[in-house]
Formats: structure tokens, C-alpha cells, sequence
């Protein structure tokens, strides 16, 4: 009789992603619309969390971006947009781990901006960004092939939303472009077209197109749509001879579904209403708000905004409701724009399970899911960030 031998059982990669413990880059992944999200199927969760983060002490900083979920956002030493808290990461040298409850693009800010003794820890690695997704740096490389060969790279100037990978950073540090936040946007492009006469603009089109024309007095025909997926992105050389900003195609798939319809419906809805939305909209919805703004600064106009005053917000659904929470026994009325509930399904994959089980494994000294950026690629994203830094 022999004795069975143990099986060798490598999980599959679809069990890691679904485990958030690998990701899949081929994904366009971007909203879902599942109602109320559930909650932590483990009571024990909350406890576990505050416990864990308790016994690694200063050892670790926990980042949470806006548009997380509450259950989250608990356990966060701050909050705020992706830039601001890459920077609170790297003014926190003693952190040896940094928790960045976001998604891959805001972890790899974070590596970059950190020091090489800090680990940066994304708990779930399929917290991707469908925007950032839209713009490979493969398919960036050839777009400045298709600029080269009509004439055009060599007066236009690299302009990334942060929003995006640390290839396409790196691309633009190489280039000599700079990258820009929803904030400075129009600075960073003001400073682009000091350098040279065109821009490239990564990846969301509608920052783009909104910052130029709604900021900046161009017209819609200054601008042109570069898409990957069609031979020379789809435009003539004398397309691009003729544009002043070659625009990606991209797009966020949560700001994407907000629709002239939403802004006309609400209106009707609820008389007197403000409608504020983020620039990431499309062109026409941002044309008929009555405000437009970073995430910074939807936050801050609702916080000026006087008792009683009713607001219609265009951004992710966490956020919105938990400003709603924030201001209500202040009478002021907040609804999301869009009727149909949508969160950033990306976004939601850092729930609670998965912060316990990084935290409770960096107390068990193993580090998971670490976010590394090359060096070469390090440094030339650095370089491209340094710039938007440096811009007046």
C-alpha cells in the first residue's frame, strides 16, 4: 500500500483576482450598480481592524481617497484625492508601511513619491481604474510614432491627468510634458503651450476638452479625439497638423454616465437646485451646470454653501452621500445627480475584508501586495511630477 502523496495545488490565476491578490491588466473595468452595497459579512471585522492598526502603531499610515467606502474611510489616518494623499504619504518618512485604500495608479504615486525604505501596500490589487486603463503605454508610444510622422511631435507637449499609470507619467516626463490634477489643469496647460503650440492630452478627454475650451476660450474644433484602436487613432495627418489638442480617448466610467438629461431631469425634480459637477463630466453637462470642480473643491463649495441650499453632485456615490450625511442637520439638501445608484465598482474593491487581511498581515511581518515602481520608470514619472510642482 502507498502512501498518498500531497498534491501540489497552485491557486488559478481567477482565484487570485477574485482573492484580490493579482490583477488582471486586460480589464476595462469601471462602475456597477448593485443599490446599496453590503455590509462586512464578518461583525468581528471592525474590531479586527482597530486592533491590527493599534499594534502596528506609527509602523503604518492608511491613505483613503474620497470615494472609498465609509466602512474604509473609518480607519483612515486622512483622506483626500489622489495627489494630495501621495503627498501626505511622502511627508510621513518615519511610515514604514503605507496602506493606500485607492486604486493601482494612486499606490504607484505614492512608491514614487515615497522613500525606498517605505512599502506601499494596495489591499486589493483589482482596485484598478478604468481610465487609467484606456492608455497603454504600448498604445502611447505608437500615437507619438503616428505625431512624428505628421510633423507634429516635436511642437507638442505631454499633458497626463494624474489619473494614470506610472508608464504614461514616465512617457510624459520623457517627452518634456508634466502631469496636471482636475485643480491645475489650466496652469498645466498654460505652461504646456509655453513650451510648444499642440498638446497631448492623457488620458481623460473630457479634462481635457473642458479645461481648453470652458477655461481657456478655444473652440470644440481646436480640439481632436485620438483613438487607440483605430489606424494613426483615427485622424488624418492634417487633422493633426490643424489641432491645437490632440485629446485621448479616454474617460472615467463613473462622470461618463452623468448626461444632459440628468442636469434637465433634476431640475424639474427639485426646483432652485445647484448642480455641481466634476470636470471629468462630459462636455455638455459641465456646459449646463452652475458649478465645476476638483473633488477638493466640490467639498469646499458645499461647505460655504448656506443652510437650506440644495445641491445636485456630479461625482462618485460615496462621496456624494457622505456629504449629504455631513450637511443635513445643516438643511442643506444633497443628491447625487444620476438617479441610477452607481458606485466606482474598482474603487470598492478596498472593502473591509481586504484592509483587515493586509493589516493583519503586516503585523504578522508579511508584507502583501506591494506597489513597485521601477526606477527608470520612477524617475522620469518623478521628473514629469516634479514639473506640475514647479508650475506657477
Amino acid at each position: 500500500m502507498t502512501t498518498a502523496q500531497p498534491l501540489d495545488v497552485q491557486p488559478t490565476p481567477l482565484a487570485l483576482l477574485l482573492l484580490g491578490r493579482e490583477a488582471d491588466p486586460r480589464s476595462e473595468r469601471g462602475v456597477e450598480c448593485p443599490g446599496d452595497l453590503p455590509a462586512p459579512s464578518d461583525p468581528d471585522l471592525v474590531a479586527r481592524a482597530r486592533a491590527a492598526k493599534e499594534k502596528l502603531g506609527d509602523k503604518v499610515f492608511v491613505l483613503g481617497h474620497h470615494y472609498q467606502r465609509d466602512e474604509v474611510i473609518e480607519f483612515a489616518d486622512v483622506t483626500g484625492d489622489s495627489f494630495k494623499l501621495a503627498r501626505d504619504a511622502a511627508a510621513r518618512p518615519d511610515a514604514e508601511y503605507i496602506v493606500f485604500c485607492g486604486v493601482h495608479f494612486m499606490a504607484e504615486s505614492a512608491d514614487i513619491l515615497t522613500t525606498d525604505a517605505q512599502q506601499v501596500v494596495l489591499p486589493d490589487l483589482a482596485a484598478g481604474c478604468s481610465m487609467a486603463d484606456m492608455a497603454t503605454a504600448e498604445q502611447v508610444a505608437e500615437c507619438w510614432e503616428v505625431l512624428t510622422e505628421a510633423g507634429v511631435a516635436d511642437v507638442t507637449v505631454p499633458v497626463s491627468y494624474m489619473n494614470s499609470s506610472a508608464d504614461i507619467k514616465a512617457f510624459t516626463g520623457r517627452h518634456g510634458g508634466t502631469i496636471c490634477t482636475s485643480s491645475n489643469a489650466q496652469r498645466a496647460l498654460e505652461w504646456a503651450f509655453q513650451q510648444g503650440q499642440k498638446v497631448l492630452f492623457l488620458p481623460d478627454q473630457h479634462l481635457g476638452r473642458n479645461t481648453a475650451v470652458r477655461d481657456m476660450g478655444m473652440s470644440l474644433d481646436d480640439c481632436v479625439v485620438y483613438n487607440p484602436h483605430k489606424p494613426n487613432g483615427g485622424l488624418t495627418p492634417e487633422e493633426l497638423r490643424a489641432a491645437t489638442m490632440i485629446l485621448w480617448r479616454g474617460h472615467c466610467s463613473v462622470h461618463g454616465r452623468f448626461s444632459l438629461d440628468s442636469v434637465n431631469d433634476v431640475r424639474e425634480r427639485i426646483p432652485g437646485v445647484n448642480v455641481l459637477v466634476h470636470p471629468e463630466c462630459k462636455h455638455e453637462v459641465v456646459a449646463a451646470a452652475d458649478y465645476v470642480g476638483s473633488t477638493e473643491y466640490i467639498i469646499k463649495a458645499l461647505e460655504a454653501a448656506p443652510a437650506g441650499s440644495k445641491w445636485a453632485i456630479g461625482t462618485e456615490l460615496n462621496l456624494v452621500r457622505r456629504l449629504a450625511n455631513r450637511f443635513a442637520d445643516q438643511g442643506k439638501e444633497i443628491v447625487f445627480l444620476d438617479k441610477t445608484v452607481c458606485f466606482c465598482s474598482t474603487m470598492n474593491r478596498i472593502d473591509l475584508p481586504h484592509l483587515v487581511w493586509a493589516l493583519e498581515s503586516l503585523v504578522a511581518g508579511k508584507v502583501v501586495n506591494r506597489i513597485q515602481v521601477d526606477k527608470e520608470t520612477e524617475h522620469f514619472a518623478k521628473l514629469a511630477l516634479e514639473r506640475m510642482l514647479a508650475l506657477p
